[in-house]
Formats: C-alpha cells, structure tokens, sequence
C-alpha cells in the first residue's frame, strides 16, 4: 500500500496465490472504492471485471492482466456458467484472481453464485463488500433510504429475473405494502409492467419516484416524476442503464438534500 494509506497495526490482508477475490467495487465513483478494495486490486495477477467498472478503478492494478466479462443487458456476453468456470480455471493455476464487480457483490451481482461455484471446486475465496448502488448512489444524489419521520423499512428488488422478465414469482402485493420505500435495481425494461403491477396492490399513482441513472459518475442523471408518470418520463428523458428507480416518501427529500446542487449556494451565501 502507498504511504498514504499506512498499514494498521494488523497489516493488510496478503492475497495468496491460487486465491480469488470477490470485490465490490462500489457504484461508479473510484473514490468510493474500500482500502480493502484498493489492496486486493494491488496484489492481483488477473483482474475479471464487469462491463461498467470505472477505466479509473482498472488503472490502479496496472500489473495485472485485466479481463472483461461483464454482462449487458441485450449484448452478448459470457454466460455466468462460463464465468464461473474462468475463475476455478485462473484460480487453478495459481495466480491472484481478483474478481471485481460493481456496487456490492453480494446485491443482485450475482456473487453468491460466483462463490459458491469456488467452494464446490475446493477454490479458496475471499469477499470484500462495496457500497451498492441503491445505498451510496442514493445518498450521494440526496435520497436517503431511511428517514426516521418517514419511513422504517426499505426494500430492494430486482426488476427482472434469470430470464430477463420482469419477475412474476414475486408478491407484488406484500412488496407494495411492505415498506415505504423501494428501490428497483435494473428495472428500466420492465418500468410499465412494474409500475401497473406497483399500482394494483396500492402504491399511489401520485407517489414520488426518482431514476437514477449513472449513480455518482459524471455522466449521472435523476429525473424526479411519479409512479403513475413513470413510463412516460423514461420515455422522454432517454435515460439508459445502469439505472435505479426509487419511489417513496424520501424522494421529496431531495430538494432539501441534494448537497451537490445546494454547497455552491451556501458557499455564495456564505460569502
């Protein structure tokens, strides 16, 4: 680790050979990247990566060779099987995996399977946790997803299935009236679906909803709208995936909350 970061008295974990590494990289920006993160990244042989890790994150294991095998909506793209399948193989030949996936591993990116193809094939592995989207990347556009005035429960669901469908098998109904917030990851596809499904068990149409696109990047965009105007306002905005749709009382918050919209004001203000 470089000298900006000194060791704890425990020293930082030592990735053996023959290891892999599930790391989070977080939602997008290379700052909310853990120090956990950032040592496995420096001790990797082999970097497998998904499609939307930050070119930034990357550089910071330049002795590494890097490996994408992100999946896309809509693209081709290896099949988790084959993923799997890589990171026993690379694993087998005793270099340093560092499998390296957006947001947290274990919040709808699949780690769990990833994992769980290691240990059946006796494949020592290590988890470092990130900072998923539909938390940080919230936060971070001025939503939080608890507010003790208005909500005491929040839900996470994923807006399709291993089909790539918009998942039947749930209780709409239960996940409707089960928290005052919900955070729809990968949803964009299937907004109407889920939007009259979220409607028919209760939800108001007027309730507030934001769609995050891009979370903490550049490149970010939130369009404010309501669950009843949803479809609509991805129609007109162009927003593309990554994306989140949040909707529930705490969206409102955002006019209060946003820091990156408000610390500019205050600064003139404070002058």
């Amino acid at each position: 680790m470089s000298a900006a970061f000194p060791l704890p008295a425990h020293g930082w974990p030592l990735f053996q050979p023959g290891w892999v590494w599930l790391v989070g990289a977080g939602p997008g920006d290379p700052g909310l990247l853990t120090l956990h993160g950032l040592n496995a990244l420096r001790q990797a042989d082999v970097v497998v990566h998904d499609a939307l890790i930050n070119s930034d994150i990357l550089g910071w294991a330049p002795q590494a060779r890097h490996v994408d095998m992100g999946k896309r909506a809509g693209k081709t793209s290896a099949r988790q099987e084959e993923i799997n399948a890589h990171l026993v193989a690379l694993a087998g030949q005793g270099l340093r995996v560092l499998r390296l996936k957006g947001g947290d591993p274990y919040v709808f990116g699949r780690g769990g399977e990833e994992a769980q193809a290691l240990a059946q094939a006796g494949v020592p592995f290590r988890v470092v946790p990130g900072i998923t989207a539909g938390i940080g990347g919230l936060a971070a556009a001025g939503i939080p997803v608890t507010h003790r005035a208005h909500n005491q429960a929040v839900t996470f669901v994923t807006g399709h299935d291993q089909t790539g469908a918009s998942p039947a098998s749930l209780d709409w109904v239960a996940i409707a009236q089960g928290s005052q917030m919900l955070v729809i990851y990968m949803g964009l596809s299937h907004a109407a679906t889920i939007t009259a499904r979220l409607i028919a068990a209760g939800r108001p149409a007027d309730e507030p909803c934001a769609i995050l696109a891009h979370a903490t990047l550049p490149s970010q965009r939130l369009v404010e709208t309501t669950l009843g105007q949803l479809p609509m306002a991805l129609q007109n905005s162009a927003i593309t995936a990554p994306a989140l749709i949040c909707l529930g009382p705490n969206v409102a918050l955002r006019a209060q909350l946003d820091w990156q919209a408000l610390a500019p004001r205050m600064a003139m203000a404070a002058e």
